[in-house]
């Protein structure tokens, strides 16, 4: 594989459709797509990936009922408890100031280095384009200026939108869209979005 992203985004999307389709609540899927994000991380860390993003939930999801707000913020929790049992260099960004921001994960809000450090990992949790760009108004620079630009953006689920996902950062991403939900994650996916990034002709608008 001659061209390798340095910097993948990810979209788990579908969490609440295939709960729905498995004869389960909604809210249910989303403790479903935990062990996915651990095996695309080990994927990722194998390949050689400089960074990742995932997306966790937005401002505007937390416009759900409160079962499915209470499972989809646990399962951010979760997930970040399951990564600092890994390597990395580990940010969690969105906007803490909010009730619906996880107490919890308040001590990842600027960049740590969890077991020796390693691959940049970030989570956006209670995140919101605009509240991302308000920031420039103040000093010029975005809330997740932490964040490089992104090569990949891999969404799941169907859907062929980014859904706000870091405006500033995603501006020259290729974008990769995997039909089936994220908790059916496949070893492939990873694999096949890589090989047929390997195959565009990323110009960077040059």
């Amino acid at each position: 594989m001659h061209k390798r992203p340095k910097h993948i985004g990810i979209i788990p999307d579908g969490n609440r459709r295939w709960a729905t389709h498995h004869g389960m609540e909604k809210q249910d899927g989303y403790a479903y797509g935990l062990m996915p994000g651990l095996q695309l991380f080990h994927q990722a860390k194998e390949q050689g990936i400089e960074e990742i993003t995932y997306y966790g939930f937005t401002v505007d999801n937390c416009k759900r009922p409160s079962a499915q707000f209470q499972a989809f913020q646990k399962a951010c929790v979760d997930a970040v408890d399951m990564i600092t049992k890994e390597g990395a260099d580990l940010l969690v960004i969105g906007n803490r100031e909010s009730k619906c921001f996880p107490e919890q994960l308040r001590s990842y809000t600027t960049r740590r280095s969890i077991n020796g450090g390693g691959i940049r990992l970030n989570f956006l949790v209670n995140y919101g384009w605009q509240w991302d760009l308000s920031h420039i108004q103040s000093d010029g620079c975005p809330y997740s200026s932490d964040i490089s630009r992104i090569d990949l953006v891999i969404r799941w689920g169907g859907m062929r939108r980014l859904s706000g996902f870091l405006p500033i950062q995603s501006v020259y991403s290729d974008f990769y869209v995997i039909d089936h939900c994220w908790p059916d994650y496949q070893e492939d996916d990873f694999q096949n979005a890589l090989e047929w990034y390997a195959r565009q002709d990323v110009t960077l608008g040059g």
